[in-house]
């Protein structure tokens, strides 16, 4: 096999793990990681002259090339308990319903991958195609736990609730009590009613707990059937799994795409679509609802005092109280609220 090229890091992913000494460590292993991953696989480089590969907040993944000519995709993530068990989780699912894992490296937090279309996401689906394929992929990702090992390796969705219930009001205390009362406890009670009952619901699936339009990827091979895109034809990728109640994954869907509720009744609007979307994969849309405040509330109280994510602390909290049924006043509107990672006025 010929000497492998050198792949470019790129540049946003070098700028944001660029801030601190583990980041900067990483970001120095990544030649030498890549140049060895590249060996060991035996892969080549599939990319453009001048191109540079594609990047998440978290990995970088290269369009690789197999021994036998075969496409794939290369993926190095920056070490960390997301990327640490979403080998386990791709695993089980076996390539259905999301991207087949080729190879993993532990070590690296890296793995050989199935290349999708990286250029067409569901993002660009219309909304109730988008729900159907959604749906369907849900159906596939929701596996029952069993005896294999890999299942040790996921957090539990009530044990996350439960530490929300004693994490969530020392926060807001400490941050000052950025918003109303009423909608942190409206997420705390959220957190001990649906902990208690996914506790002992024996409701457990498999979940990938970020399941957003973006991460929902084609397959190059993938078909419609009479014009409408089929389930069959897309994958899920970068699952962060835990186990628990499948209903605690719709919240995603949620906080993307506000843009595209209707103008005059978004509040009625997000609340349809959560409705939607949960009947589409067989799910319980009040659970679904619930488990999106609670999560919402823990995000916004994530990105209080954060340096450019005022937007983002506004998007949480109107979903977040326009879920619970109240919508706080002195928001933007729901048109002006950015999309996530989307930076002020742009």
């Amino acid at each position: 096999m010929s000497q492998p090229t050198a792949v470019p890091v790129p540049p946003d992913l070098s700028v944001r793990y660029a801030r601190t000494a583990a980041g900067r460590e990483w970001l120095a292993s990544l030649p030498g990681v890549t140049a060895g991953l590249l060996e060991r696989w035996r892969l080549v480089p599939d990319l453009a002259p001048g191109s540079l590969p594609w990047n998440g907040h978290g990995a970088v993944v290269v369009p690789v090339r197999r021994e036998d000519g075969r496409p794939a995709a290369l993926k190095i993530a920056f070490p960390h308990e997301e990327a640490r068990v979403e080998r386990h989780a791709l695993a089980l699912w076996g390539g259905h319903g999301a991207v087949a894992l080729l190879a993993a490296d532990a070590g690296t937090c890296s793995m050989l991958l199935e290349r999708l279309d990286a250029v067409r996401s569901l993002a660009s689906v219309p909304m109730a195609d988008a729900a159907a394929v959604w749906g369907g992929l849900v159906r596939q990702l929701s596996l029952v736990p069993d005896d294999r090992p890999q299942w040790r390796e996921f957090e539990h969705i009530a044990a996350r609730a439960e530490q929300w219930s004693d994490d969530l009001p020392a926060d807001w205390e400490q941050l000052g009590r950025p918003f109303p009362r009423w909608l942190l406890e409206a997420a705390l009670e959220v957190c001990q009613t649906r902990g208690a009952v996914g506790r002992r619901s024996g409701r457990d699936v498999l979940v990938h707990t970020d399941l957003h339009f973006l991460n929902i990827l084609a397959r190059p091979d993938g078909e419609a059937t009479a014009g409408r895109p089929m389930a069959e034809a897309f994958a899920a990728i970068d699952p962060q799994p835990m186990v628990g109640e499948a209903e605690f994954g719709v919240a995603p869907l949620l906080w993307n795409r506000l843009q595209e509720l209707p103008l005059n009744q978004p509040e009625s609007g997000l609340r349809q679509r959560c409705a939607d979307f949960s009947a589409a994969a067989g799910l319980d849309p009040d659970a679904a609802r619930e488990w999106a405040l609670a999560r919402e509330v823990a995000n916004a109280l994530g990105y209080v005092g954060q340096p450019g994510h005022r937007g983002d602390l506004a998007r949480s909290l109107w979903v977040a109280s326009t879920l619970a049924g109240r919508t706080l006043e002195g928001l933007p509107p729901a048109h002006a609220l950015p999309e996530p990672g989307q930076m002020p006025g742009t």
